[in-house]
């Protein structure tokens, strides 16, 4: 007599393109409009040329399904460089190479070029046993490292959540920095301002005061109000700025129309001009009540041009718009004296080679220490009165 096979078995399957997965699965298993994680940003990387096998991003997607519906699903990628990632493993690749190893190929758990917090472990709310789902995503990102024979995974700006489980299931844990802006119910900019101590609040008055003295205007610009010809405009700016800091852009102009086709209601930008010709862009997305800078670029200098446009646009839009918070991309000090403040960021990671997975852990440990610490040395310096 045959056994049936228990109805709430669940399967895991490697998926080479999020082109294949539903969308209302993927986002089902989301559940929530936190942008960099929706199936149609990883769509429109993917599709754009952005994030594939050519760049050095071979899109290996687990995906969980119970009775062939899908319950969940975590975005994963082979690659064959560290680029694009924002949290710097280099060293780790030195000791690779010194150990006689190769550390590439690897296995990225993350959005393709994008430093932001999020969940990674999506698991849908219909699955009858959630944990059970977690624990299988994990299990199947550990046996695609052995298959594929990668040195190693990163699960790299998950949630805080995500990071907790991640630890308990024996991979080791890192933390970093970025700083973000908290809105704290203010009614204007004009009341965030008055929360600042006297010096910072006249230098942040001094340094508007002084751009707004000159020839250049800003257009706030959403959704279905930005036109192919923003975009050009944008991906110019993005473009001139990328190749004179880092080199490589990763984004292809296609990245930005696809973007803007798929969730535009996510989308602001921030145009500058002077004398009607535009000179600046910022990027900004929105979900979770948070808004999310993403990337910017410039083809003229000015003072304070940078400050308006990325943090101080940032914080006026939310407060209008009453988000919660503003996460304005990676590194920065600068950020501190205009309100925004030193938070914790977090990755996992599991190395294949168990004595480099000990040396590894063992610098993590101490590293923590040191972030911890460094954490609380700038909140010293918080531009806050209170």
């Amino acid at each position: 007599m045959t056994k049936n096979k228990p109805t709430n078995a669940l399967t895991a399957e490697i998926c080479g393109s999020i082109n294949k997965v539903n969308e209302l699965d993927w986002d089902r298993c989301l559940d929530s409009d936190h942008p960099f994680m929706r199936h149609a940003f990883f769509y429109a990387l993917e599709q754009s040329g952005s994030a594939n096998a050519e760049t050095g991003w071979l899109p290996r997607h687990i995906l969980i399904r119970q009775n062939n519906v899908l319950v969940g699903a975590m975005p994963m990628y082979l690659k064959n460089h560290s680029a694009g990632e924002y949290v710097f493993d280099h060293g780790w690749a030195d000791a690779f190479s010194q150990a006689g190893g190769n550390y590439y190929p690897k296995l990225q758990v993350s959005v393709p070029f994008s430093p932001v917090t999020g969940p990674r472990i999506l698991v849908s709310p219909i699955a009858c046993s959630p944990q059970e789902v977690r624990d299988k995503i994990i299990n199947t990102a550990l046996d695609q490292c052995k298959t594929l024979n990668a040195s190693s995974i990163h699960i790299t700006f998950p949630s805080e959540q995500d990071w907790n489980f991640l630890g308990k299931t024996g991979l080791m844990q890192r933390t970093g920095i970025q700083f973000h802006w908290k809105n704290s119910n203010y009614k204007s900019f004009e009341d965030f301002l008055s929360s600042l101590s006297s010096r910072k609040r006249k230098k942040i008055n001094r340094e508007r005061r002084n751009f707004f003295e000159g020839d250049i205007t800003i257009s706030e610009l959403k959704g279905l109000e930005i036109k192919e010809h923003h975009w050009d405009h944008f991906y110019f700016f993005y473009n001139n700025t990328t190749n004179r800091k880092w080199g490589i852009p990763y984004l292809t102009r296609e990245f930005f129309s696809l973007l803007s086709q798929l969730m535009p209601e996510q989308i602001v930008i921030f145009i500058a001009e002077r004398n009607g010709k535009p000179i600046a862009g910022a990027l900004n997305l929105i979900g979770n009540s948070v808004m999310y800078g993403r990337n910017w670029g410039c083809i003229e200098s000015h003072p304070f041009l940078h400050f308006e446009l990325c943090y101080y646009r940032a914080i006026e839009f939310s407060i209008r718009n009453q988000l919660f918070r503003v996460e304005a991309g990676a590194q920065g000090l600068h950020k501190l004296s205009r309100g925004y403040l030193p938070t914790p960021t977090y990755s996992a990671h599991w190395i294949l080679n168990k004595e480099l997975r000990d040396a590894v852990n063992n610098y993590l440990n101490k590293e923590t220490t040191m972030i911890n610490n460094e954490i609380k040395s700038i909140a010293k310096y918080s531009p806050y009165r209170n």
